[in-house]
C-alpha cells in the first residue's frame, strides 16, 4: 500500500511543473513511510511513497522499471492472486527480480495491456509509463477501494493518490459550488468532480491512457453483474457463499508483515475475523469503545467473539477528550469535505492498530452486498407493506411532534419512525435519496441556492436504476449503494482514515468472485420481513456465538450532538458566524441559524449531523480558499 502521484507534460510551459512531483511526494508520506523515490524521463516524472507490506526488501522499491527499461509504474493497491499470476508467466519464460505484486502487474501490463485487468484480484490505483510511445496509462479498481485524482491544463497533467498531493500543481483554487447541495444532503461528495475546480476522481473500474498528442483513449473494463435469471437454490447459494468468502479471507492474509483484523462485535467483522483466526496462530484484532458513552460502545460483543475464535483481542477505551482531540487533527489533515462522523473513531483505531500491525482486514462492504443497514429493512417493508407499516403511515403526525434525536435509543427510534412514515409517501426513486442523506422536503433549498437544487439535488445517476414500481426485489438499491454509499462514503472514509496512519486494510467482502456471486442473487436471499444478511447468517452461524446474531445493528456513532451543545459550541460561533456566512455567499445565514436552534431544542433530529457537515465544509474552505 502507497501513495501514487505523477506528471506528463505537454509543452515547455508544462515541463516547467515536473519539479512539483517532489512537493508532491513529500505530502503522501503518510501512506508510505517506508519509503519514497522519484522517476525522471524526459517530459515525465512518477512519484511514489512506500507502505512495505509484501516483498518488503529493497528489490521491490518503486518507482519500478521494466527489466527492457520501457515500462516504468507506481502502484497503489494489492494483487492478491499475483503467485499464481506469476508461475503462469514464469512459464512463458518472463523472469523476475523481486517478489512483489508491483512486478508481476507489471509484467502482465506489458504483456496484454489493459486486458489483464480482468484476471487481477484484488485492489489498486497506478500509472504506468510507457517510454516508447510517450504514453501514461492508469487506472482504478473495480469497486474504487484505491483513490487516483487527475488535474489537467493545456500544457500538462498530472495524478496524485490525495487531492492535496495534486495541490502543487495548480496554480489558482476556485469552489466548485454545483457540489455544495449534494453535500450538504449527503455529509460526503458522492461525484468525480472535486470541490477544487479542475481536480477530478477517476471513476471505478475505468483504465486511461494519455499522450502528449493529447491521443488520449479511456475504457471500461468492469461493470457490476445482474441478476441471474437461473438462480441456485438458497440451500446451493449458502454453501457457495461461505466458500467464496473463506477464500477472500485467505487471500487477504497474505503479506511479509504482521496483520490483524478489526473486530466490532457485529457479524460482518466478526465473520471475518473468525475465519482469519482459523488459519493464523493468535491472530491479533482490534476494536474502540466509548468509555463514558456507553450508549454507543459494543466492545461487549467484541470480546465476546474475540473469546469465542480465540483471538489476541485489544480494546482501545477512547474518551471524548480522545475523541475531541482526534477531530481537530482530522479538520487539518481532510483534503475534501467529508463529514462521515464516524471517520474519527476509525482515526482512533487505526491509529491505535498500527501499532500492532501494518495491515488489517475488515468487514467494510457487506451491508451494501447482503442488504445490512436500517434502510434496507425499511425499503422492504415499504414494498412489502403490512399491518404495522399501514400503523405507522397512519401515524406520521404523531411521529414528528414527538422529540426526536440520534443521542438516546428513544429518540432514535422515534427518528427512524418519523423518517419511515415520510418516506412511505414518496416514490422509490425519492426516497431512495432521501434515506440516503439528512434532508428532506425544502431545507436543502432554505440552506443553498434553490437554482442549484432539483428533487435529488445533483443525484439523479445515483437513482437511475432505482425501480419506479418499487417492485419487490431491492437488488436495485444495492446497486446503487455500491455506486453512492460504498465508492462515495465508506470506502474513502476507510482508506484516508488508514492511510493517514500507515495501515493497509482489506476488505474481504470487497472480493470481485464474492461481490459478482451476491449481486447474481435475488434479494429474498439477503433480506425478508424478519432478517438482513440472511444468506451470510446461515453460512456462517457455527463460527459466531448466537447473541452474535440476534443483536440490532449498531452504527459507528459518536456523539455529536452532546458535543456541540458543549465543548465544541465555540468552533460553532466561529465558523458559523452569521457576518461571516453573509461575505461567504455559500449559505443561508437564516436557514443556518434555524439549524443551530434545533440542535438545542427537545427535537433535535439531525441538526447535530448536518451542523457537523457545515463545520467540516467551512475549515476545509478557510484553510484552500480562505
Amino acid at each position: 500500500m502507497c501513495g501514487i502521484t505523477g506528471i506528463l507534460a505537454f509543452t515547455e510551459e508544462g515541463r516547467k511543473y515536473l519539479d512539483k512531483i517532489d512537493d508532491a511526494v513529500k505530502s503522501l508520506h503518510h501512506r508510505g513511510p517506508d519509503g519514497h523515490g522519484v522517476f525522471r524521463h524526459g517530459n515525465v516524472a512518477l512519484g511514489h511513497t512506500r507502505l512495505a507490506v509484501i516483498d518488503t526488501s529493497d528489490a521491490a522499491a518503486q518507482p519500478f522499471t521494466s527489466i527492457d527499461g520501457r515500462y516504468t509504474i507506481v502502484f497503489n493497491g494489492e494483487i492478491f492472486n499475483y503467485k499464481e499470476l506469476r508461475a503462469e508467466l514464469e512459464k512463458e519464460g518472463h523472469t523476475f527480480r523481486s517478489q512483489s505484486d508491483t512486478e508481476v502487474l507489471l509484467t502482465l501490463y506489458a504483456k496484454e495491456g489493459k486486458e489483464c485487468l480482468n484476471k487481477l484480484n484484488g485492489f489498486w490505483a497506478f500509472l504506468i509509463y510507457d517510454k516508447t510511445e510517450n504514453a501514461v496509462h492508469y487506472a482504478r479498481d473495480r469497486y474504487g477501494e484505491k483513490p487516483l485524482y487527475r488535474f489537467g491544463t493545456p500544457d500538462y497533467v498530472a495524478f496524485a493518490s490525495e487531492v492535496k498531493a495534486l495541490v502543487p500543481f495548480v496554480q489558482k483554487h476556485s469552489l466548485n459550488e454545483t457540489l455544495l447541495p449534494d453535500y450538504c444532503h449527503l455529509n460526503y461528495n458522492p461525484h468525480n468532480d472535486t470541490f477544487l475546480n479542475g481536480i477530478v476522481k477517476l471513476p471505478q473500474g475505468m483504465v486511461y491512457s494519455e499522450t502528449p498528442a493529447k491521443d488520449n483513449k479511456w475504457y471500461q473494463y468492469y461493470t457490476l453483474g445482474s441478476v441471474s435469471t437461473n438462480p441456485p437454490t438458497y440451500e446451493a447459494a449458502v454453501i457457495k457463499v461461505r466458500s467464496l468468502l473463506e477464500k477472500a479471507v485467505m487471500r487477504r492474509l497474505i503479506a511479509d508483515v504482521p496483520i490483524g483484523s478489526f473486530l466490532s462485535g457485529g457479524i460482518d467483522s466478526s465473520v471475518v475475523s473468525a475465519i482469519a483466526a482459523r488459519s493464523t496462530l493468535n491472530l491479533e484484532t482490534f476494536s474502540i469503545g466509548y468509555s463514558d458513552e456507553p450508549y454507543f460502545d459494543e466492545t461487549e460483543y467484541a470480546c465476546l467473539v474475540s473469546k469465542h475464535i480465540g483471538t489476541h483481542h485489544h480494546v482501545f477505551s477512547v474518551t471524548n477528550n480522545d475523541l475531541l482531540d482526534s477531530l481537530h487533527s482530522f479538520l487539518l489533515e481532510i483534503d475534501e469535505p467529508f463529514a462521515d462522523s464516524s471517520a474519527l473513531a476509525v482515526n482512533i483505531l487505526a491509529r491505535e492498530t498500527r501499532k500492532h500491525v501494518t495491515a488489517a482486514v475488515s468487514g467494510d462492504g457487506a451491508d451494501e452486498l447482503f442488504a445490512g443497514y436500517n434502510k434496507h429493512a425499511a425499503e422492504y417493508l415499504v414494498r412489502n407493506p403490512g399491518t404495522r407499516e399501514s400503523f405507522i403511515r397512519a401515524g406520521k403526525m404523531l411521529w414528528d411532534l414527538l422529540p426526536a434525536s440520534r443521542n438516546s435509543k428513544t429518540g432514535n427510534t422515534i427518528r427512524q419512525l418519523r423518517k419511515f412514515a415520510h418516506g412511505m409517501s414518496l416514490d422509490p426513486k425519492r426516497r431512495y435519496w432521501e434515506w440516503a442523506g439528512y434532508t428532506r422536503g425544502l431545507e436543502l433549498g432554505n440552506l443553498v441556492d434553490p437554482q442549484e437544487v432539483n428533487e435529488f439535488g445533483n443525484g439523479e445517476d445515483f437513482t437511475k436504476g432505482i425501480a419506479q414500481n418499487g417492485s419487490a426485489d431491492m437488488n436495485d438499491v444495492l446497486r446503487a449503494d455500491f455506486k453512492l454509499v460504498l465508492e462515495g462514503d465508506m470506502l474513502v472514509k476507510v482508506d484516508r482514515m488508514s492511510m493517514l496512519n500507515s495501515l493497509e486494510v482489506r476488505s474481504p467482502f470487497l472480493d470481485h468472485e464474492l461481490v459478482e456471486y451476491v449481486m447474481s442473487l435475488p434479494s429474498e436471499y439477503k433480506i425478508n420481513r424478519h432478517e438482513r444478511k440472511r444468506i451470510l447468517k446461515d453460512a456462517c452461524r457455527d463460527l459466531l456465538p448466537p447473541e452474535i446474531f440476534s443483536r440490532k445493528k449498531q452504527g459507528f456513532e459518536v456523539p455529536l450532538l452532546k458535543w456541540f451543545r458543549g465543548d465544541l459550541r465555540g468552533m460553532i460561533d466561529e465558523l458559523l458566524d452569521g457576518k461571516f456566512l453573509k461575505e461567504q455567499h455559500l449559505f443561508n445565514p437564516e436557514e443556518v441559524k434555524n439549524i443551530r436552534k434545533q440542535l438545542h431544542s427537545n427535537d433535535p433530529g439531525d441538526s447535530a449531523a448536518r451542523i457537523w457537515g457545515l463545520i467540516v465544509f467551512q475549515s476545509w474552505w478557510k484553510k484552500y480558499l480562505g
